[in-house]
């Protein structure tokens, strides 16, 4: 409670300070006058934006009531207007997310899902190591266009109840199975939050956006090295003593019986969808809402399911945080911030440096707050320092999306991790030891891959 109090009165001083800042203009402006006005705008999103950055990571409130107080704070402080201010909830990718929400959801309600892990276990043949291949490669295709959460917390009582009947450490299961969460989403554009929080981005400048399968370029080679590390290398670093079990986390119905022609339906919406956003038939949030719909109308899903299905919190952070892009376009507070990185790297750098100091950051900041958030704060700052350069910002704001996915190294760095930490019986080293080399590839595979696809300078 004291720490809301502490927020609430940090917002409402911010609010007081700008306030005065503003309570002296009136009538026509100078061209002077409104540039210092400008000005005046610009250090107040620049606060607006360290302190939300604060609340991110330390998160002393909800994410999600952070997000919303931003478009609140910038028109409160005069910012923005209030007509634009939650424009982020009328956004496309908004309504993007949430029919991809409820079309995941049909696959883990009617246990397609869990058939699919079931399978994995059955043909691993009663290897370990097989069985961990096994369900790396289902769990990098269903995430790849389903909730990364949801993928996990099914197949992990499947992954659980056969390493404990075989009598293998769980954890050498249950950390590929984590980490390939993330991998996963890093195929397509709906496989993770950040993917779709840059194609905003891109879209709210009038760039051109990334397509639907466009990821593939940096995500299938990440899966597959890291498929292969966590089945060598990685391997070897995770633990061979049996450490104590929290099994508080996990949470199944083995009695439940599943519908078959729900089943059926649940799986031919989902590959309807996928089919008519990779040949962009339809707009994606059309083809989202519609398979969504479907699943409703067909009783695949009650509509009660579908309500609970969709992850507000991410809703709302996402559209919340479209203000604060808003606000550092128009009031030049993300060229101020992009001139200070430039000036700092220097205007004549390689843009190679400059791909490897967003990474760092972004990559970073993912450890310990919401990917959505980390990418949400540097994908318009990414953007402006394209700008800053003369160059396309494709390969930037990539780099920026493909780090904050890369939540691999620290327990609470996503929900994925955070679900395996107890049932595996791992501890927060062990995070570090697997995670670490990962990102080194990922940062490998972003250097080598992403110039390759997205050249810096295209007219060059």
């Amino acid at each position: 409670m004291k720490k809301r109090v502490t927020f609430l009165v940090m917002m409402l001083a911010l609010c007081f300070v700008a306030a005065a800042a503003f309570g002296a203009t009136g009538g026509e402006l100078t061209p002077e006058e409104a540039a210092a006005l400008m000005h005046q705008k610009a250090i107040i999103t620049l606060v607006i934006l360290a302190v939300a950055a604060v609340l991110f990571i330390t998160e002393i409130i909800p994410l999600a009531v952070t997000s919303m107080c931003i478009p609140v704070a910038l028109v409160l402080t005069g910012v923005i207007s209030q007509k634009t201010a939650f424009n982020g909830l009328a956004n496309t990718n908004v309504v993007l997310f949430a029919g991809m929400f409820v079309v995941g959801a049909a696959l883990f309600e009617t246990g397609v899902a869990k058939i699919i892990g079931d399978t994995v276990v059955k043909i691993s043949g009663g290897s370990e190591l097989m069985l961990s291949l096994g369900v790396m490669l289902v769990t990098a295709v269903l995430s790849s266009v389903l909730s990364n959460t949801g993928t996990v917390a099914v197949l992990l009582p499947v992954c659980i109840g056969i390493a404990d009947s075989a009598g293998w450490n769980r954890g050498k299961i249950l950390m590929p199975l984590a980490m390939m969460a993330s991998l996963g989403g890093m195929i397509t554009l709906v496989g993770t939050p950040p993917n779709i929080t840059v194609n905003t981005v891109l879209e709210a400048y009038g760039e051109r956006t990334f397509g639907f399968l466009e990821f593939a370029w940096v995500g299938i080679p990440m899966t597959v090295l890291g498929i292969l590390y966590l089945c060598t290398i990685g391997r070897k670093l995770l633990p061979n003593e049996n450490r104590q079990i929290d099994d508080s986390t996990v949470h199944t119905d083995s009695h439940k019986v599943y519908s078959k022609p729900k089943q059926i339906i649940s799986a031919a919406v989902l590959l309807v969808v996928v089919i008519v956003m990779a040949f962009d038939l339809v707009p994606l949030h059309v083809a989202a809402v519609a398979g969504a719909m479907v699943c409703v109308i067909t009783g695949t899903l009650t509509e009660k399911q579908a309500y609970h299905a969709i992850d507000w919190t991410t809703i709302f952070l996402f559209a919340g945080t479209l203000s604060l892009a808003d606000a550092l376009d128009t009031t030049g507070a993300g060229a101020m911030i992009a001139n200070a990185v430039i000036s700092i790297v220097g205007d004549s750098t390689s843009p190679y440096v400059l791909l490897t100091v967003l990474f760092l950051l972004s990559a970073i900041l993912t450890q310990f707050m919401s990917n959505t958030a980390s990418c949400a704060l540097l994908a318009p700052i990414g953007l402006q320092i394209a700008y800053g350069l003369g160059a396309s910002p494709h390969a930037i704001l990539m780099t920026i999306g493909i780090a904050a996915s890369s939540a691999f190294a620290t327990p609470i760095a996503t929900p994925p991790n955070t679900l395996v930490l107890g049932p595996g019986g791992l501890k927060f080293m062990d995070y570090v030891k697997i995670g670490l080399p990962l990102l080194v590839l990922a940062y490998i595979v972003c250097i080598i891959v992403i110039p390759m696809i997205w050249p810096f300078f295209p007219a060059a």
